[in-house]
């Protein structure tokens, strides 16, 4: 199990690109915030922030959590963009709730670092803590190791059809692209889709 915390501590972070994520911005520009709803977007596994801020620059209130102490006193020394917040907690524990009612969940890295055997348990989370009619908004890191390189992660490599999979008891993708903007060396390994929230789910 990864020391999330440590490799923090040790500045060892090559996933925290010094920038929010370019297919973030990319649906920011092209789409405006009409899947992020009027509440509280919610950022699991926010490391240092870099996509709470773009969020919150957007006009929405946004609550970065991350379950590494030192991810959030990272987040907390960059000036504030606009209403945005940090909380120490972990996604996957089911006591956790947010300060309000969501209305979005934006996903980027955190699905494809938890260990696999943990899937079910994030879509779960999604599923408790999104209202019907709400969406959960992600770019999925969908094949981060090159061939030839091990693929025993994190991240961990998944598929789209995976992905449909383990939503669909709660949620229906409405919408779904190959961003045309990533970070160098991620070029078509990203795959950005909405999930909308069923109005008659099964209970997660």
């Amino acid at each position: 199990m990864t020391d999330w915390n440590q490799r923090y501590l040790e500045g060892n972070t090559p996933w925290d690109k010094g920038a929010a994520a370019p297919p973030l911005l990319e649906l920011l520009e092209k789409h405006g915030t009409e899947w992020f709803g009027n509440g509280l977007v919610l950022a699991p596994g926010c490391g240092t922030g870099h996509d709470v801020r773009a969020l919150a620059a957007s006009g929405l209130r946004v609550t970065g959590l991350d379950l590494a102490p030192e991810a959030i006193t990272l987040a907390n020394t960059h000036p504030l963009s606009s209403n945005e917040s940090y909380e120490l907690g972990d996604f996957l524990e089911q006591t956790w709730q947010p300060k309000d009612t969501l209305s979005a969940i934006w996903e980027h890295t955190c699905f494809c670092a938890i260990d696999p055997s943990q899937r079910n348990a994030y879509s779960a989370a999604c599923a408790r803590l999104l209202p019907p009619g709400s969406h959960l908004v992600g770019v999925f890191f969908l094949t981060p190791n090159a061939p030839g390189e091990e693929d025993d992660g994190p991240p961990f490599n998944s598929t789209i059809e995976e992905l449909d999979s383990r939503f669909s008891p709660w949620f229906e993708r409405i919408d779904s692209w190959i961003p045309e903007r990533s970070y160098p060396g991620r070029e078509g390994l990203e795959w950005t889709a909405i999930y909308r929230r069923n109005h008659h789910p099964h209970e997660p």
